[in-house]
């Protein structure tokens, strides 16, 4: 256990078997999904963590301290994802078996992340001869964050359930247009590096330091960083619950189209938007009149459209795109730029998995890191396309490098891929954590949910049922000015998470 003495706390270093504790920290990372949507015990996250930390701290050994990491890392991805299975089996047509070990292969790669993190924060300890303040609370969350952002980036990055992303509605959002999600990732290991401080004499600053991060999260809520900007926009959201085993068939493709067309066109609204690929023919393909008559519709109400299609510039050279429909006919588009490995693009040397499944316009091109908003009005539309939405500092830059900064975002997703599972209100929890930080509107249009409008603060303000066709009316008003994050994007985080290894390092040498 954490031993504890009055002139100078110290961990125990007694050598102690691995796998047990591996075992428990594996369950404990499982029990991580119900902090997330649509659960949203986010304070579940702090008793997680902090057992975690007092697992590494029982020991200065490295290689135990990554075990654990990776345990826990594997229960966090394996809980969090476990609705891949739904599209690589059912829709990929994937064998069960293979299925499952696909996604252990998933949760067992994306451990390694935390493993770095744990295992790296267990090493500076013993090189800095570091106490067990210092460990617990500073090197310990710098490292855990650290592993969350690696995890966002590297191999292209799948940032899904990072922690942050369970706090839209905890005092903790009130960092988020500072520090982004991965800011709110070191909070929350600070604070359960707080309640690991428990077992030792200092629990009470710890105490108080759990409380001033939650208050000060809370008065940095009642700051607005951005402000409204031009008139309301009427927005119709559609939401068409095309079923997915249906969607690029044949024999139904025409039905869908009819759909749209319909749905598109039954009442004007100065902005229109529809799910990733509702069209999934090129346009050269679709029935003669078919984009003439949307161009016609929008000429004579006024209307502006969104339409999810793919866009070709050529045989090998195809993008998942927005299309921008208004008086003009299709002027703008908008190419997805994160693509989705295995769904979106093959990586290297994986052609034989992508073969294994039986999933259509599965090669795109990666559209432009900065692209332009869509003008609708006196506002600026800038569309993102399905998982996009999750990679928060791509989106910060768009915003701060364009000449014309979008006054509210966009979100075209199709999750019918993954039945009636999690991902569905963890994708909407991502969307929120996103309006907090850049301090503008999500509108989410997508094919079974969650269509939705949110506002600047991350709240929900209308809805669409899942798994049910409909459309989403809202008046939404656009927002300009950039919070610290749009200026910054993690460098603020990436600063904090340095000046905390930097003090740790500091104690540790005026020992």
């Amino acid at each position: 256990m954490l031993r504890r003495s009055r002139a100078e706390p110290k961990l125990a270093t007694t050598p102690r078997s691995t796998l047990l504790p591996m075992l428990f920290a594996a369950i404990a990372g499982g029990l991580s999904l119900f902090s997330f949507a649509p659960f949203n015990a986010w304070p579940l996250q702090f008793p997680l963590l902090a057992f975690v930390f007092y697992q590494v701290g029982m020991d200065t050994s490295v290689r135990r301290a990554s075990w654990i990491g990776w345990a826990f890392g594997f229960g966090w991805s394996v809980a969090g994802m476990h609705w891949l299975y739904i599209a690589i089996t059912r829709f990929g047509g994937l064998p069960a078996p293979l299925g499952v070990i696909a996604i252990a292969l998933l949760g067992a790669g994306m451990g390694i992340f935390a493993s770095l993190g744990l295992g790296a924060a267990a090493w500076l300890r013993r090189r800095w001869s570091l106490p067990v303040p210092a460990f617990l609370l500073l090197v310990l969350p710098a490292c855990w964050g650290l592993s969350e952002w690696l995890r966002g980036w590297v191999f292209t990055g799948f940032p899904w359930a990072s922690s942050g992303y369970a706090h839209v509605a905890s005092p903790l959002a009130g960092f988020a247009p500072l520090l982004g999600v991965y800011g709110l990732g070191v909070l929350v290991a600070v604070c359960g590096a707080c309640l690991t401080m428990l077992t030792q004499r200092a629990r009470w600053p710890a105490l108080g330091l759990f409380a001033v991060i939650l208050a000060a999260g809370f008065g940095l809520q009642q700051i607005n960083w951005t402000h409204p900007q031009g008139g309301l926009l009427s927005v119709r959201l559609l939401q068409g619950n095309v079923a997915q085993d249906e969607k690029f068939d044949q024999a139904h493709i025409s039905q869908a189209l009819s759909l749209y067309k319909s749905l598109l066109t039954v009442a004007p609204a100065d902005l229109i938007a529809t799910p990733e690929t509702a069209i999934v023919l090129f346009p050269q393909q679709l029935p003669d009149g078919y984009l003439d008559s949307l161009k016609s519709y929008a000429q004579s109400t006024g209307s502006a459209m969104l339409v999810g299609m793919p866009l070709a510039d050529g045989p090998d050279d195809i993008a998942n795109s927005i299309a921008g429909i208004d008086a003009r006919g299709l002027h703008y588009r908008f190419d997805k730029h994160h693509l989705v490995p295995f769904g979106e693009f093959v990586p290297t040397g994986f052609r034989w998995f992508v073969n294994l499944m039986s999933i259509p316009l599965g090669d795109f091109r990666r559209g432009a890191t900065g692209q332009a908003p869509f003008a609708v009005k006196d506002q600026f539309v800038l569309p993102n396309v399905c998982y996009e939405d999750v990679f928060g500092e791509e989106i910060a830059y768009n915003l701060r490098s364009s000449g014309t900064p979008a006054t509210m975002l966009l979100n075209a997703s199709n999750l019918a891929w993954y039945g009636q599972s999690v991902a569905i209100p963890q994708h909407l929890q991502i969307s929120r954590m996103r309006a907090i930080e850049t301090g503008r509107p999500m509108l989410r249009s997508t094919n079974t949910g969650a269509t939705a409008v949110i506002d600047p603060h991350g709240k929900v303000l209308a809805a669409l049922p899942y798994d049910q066709m409909g459309v989403l009316t809202a008046r939404v008003q656009g927002m300009s000015g950039s919070t610290p994050f749009i200026r910054w994007g993690n460098l603020m985080f990436l600063a904090l998470s340095a000046m905390a290894l930097l003090a740790a390092w500091w104690r540790g040498r005026s020992r």
